[in-house]
């Protein structure tokens, strides 16, 4: 049973995680945090904006993995860039038995363990296989969010909407833990549910997004924005082909067609996609895991990507550019 849980990265996805699980009766939650966002939570708790309004939630936080010792669950929730650097941490608080939920956008470095196509790499994610060293997929279940949140100050969270979170064992197949973990989700408010692949839900989450995350980063332009120039919404349809491809070959078919994805986004109004506000916040932003893994997979695998190419070029030189 899991009633020691830890989360690392106390951001908009984590800070929304870690505040729900803190109101399980008999859950021990703690954070691992730094700087800004340990001393906000010390002195004000972990603060959520959420359906108009404000709670703060005591939370134990520490910089220091090992005064919170090993825990049941871990819960990673960092952007893409921080996972090498917090991976010895997360294998700090590991006992034999724990098991680590990944919250992530893009390809993880776990990604090729559950597919059907031996022998795939990724090593734009994770060189040399460092993380996968101090992390295992074997330890890992992968956990897909439908939510959308963004930090409004250091340890205050704000939920905008959504709260679906899809898991799954990430070497593949049905198992006890996940089943528990789902429980545990559901019954701290959150829409979770097992799923037979979390590969498939990871890459459908990417082909949704690999597109308008980078493509506002580039242009500050909202995704209405995006789709409403009819150059540039080709520009994106072309790329989602180009990566249905790449899903059909490593058993992540896509059943919709981009125009279909295209409608959902619209939907969402003038959302502000994450990668846009990491860069006005001056932030580190997810181009391995949203761009440069699928394109290492679409190399490996003979596939043509000369969109995709193109928009990880344009997206490469943008971010060496505002530094």
């Amino acid at each position: 049973m899991m009633k020691d849980v830890c989360i690392v990265g106390l951001g908009a996805i984590g800070g929304w995680l870690a505040a729900h699980l803190s109101r399980v009766a008999g859950l021990n939650v703690s954070a691992l945090a730094r700087g800004d966002t340990l001393a906000a939570v010390r002195e004000h708790g972990l603060r959520l904006d959420s359906g108009g309004a404000t709670s703060a939630t005591p939370l134990r936080v520490s910089s220091d993995p090992a005064e919170l010792g090993p825990q049941d669950l871990v819960i990673l929730a960092v952007k893409g860039p921080a996972i090498a650097g917090v991976a010895a941490q997360v294998a700090q608080l590991c006992g034999p038995h724990t098991r680590v939920l990944t919250a992530l956008n893009g390809l993880p470095w776990w990604f090729t363990a559950g597919l059907p196509v031996p022998g795939l790499t990724l090593n734009s994610v994770d060189p040399d296989g460092r993380i996968a060293a101090l992390i295992p997929p074997e330890r890992v279940i992968g956990c897909v969010v439908h939510a959308s949140c963004f930090t409004q100050a250091p340890g205050w969270v704000s939920h905008v909407m959504g709260n679906g979170l899809l898991i799954g064992e990430a070497a593949g197949g049905p198992s006890e833990a996940v089943t528990e973990l789902a429980v545990l989700l559901a019954g701290a408010g959150f829409g979770a549910r097992p799923v037979d692949s979390i590969q498939r839900e990871v890459f459908y989450k990417l082909w949704g997004n690999m597109t308008t995350n980078p493509v506002s980063a580039l242009t500050r332009a909202t995704t209405d924005r995006i789709l409403a120039d009819a150059l540039v919404c080709e520009f994106t349809t072309a790329i989602m082909r180009e990566a249905a491809v790449i899903g059909e070959r490593v058993g992540c078919p896509i059943t919709q067609t981009p125009q279909d994805r295209h409608v959902i986004t619209r939907s969402l109004g003038a959302f502000k996609t994450s990668m846009l506000q990491d860069i006005e916040a001056g932030r580190a932003i997810e181009i391995d895991a949203l761009l440069a893994a699928p394109r290492e997979l679409a190399q490996q695998l003979g596939v043509a990507t000369p969109m995709l190419d193109a928009l990880l070029g344009l997206t490469r030189l943008m971010d060496v550019c505002r530094l």
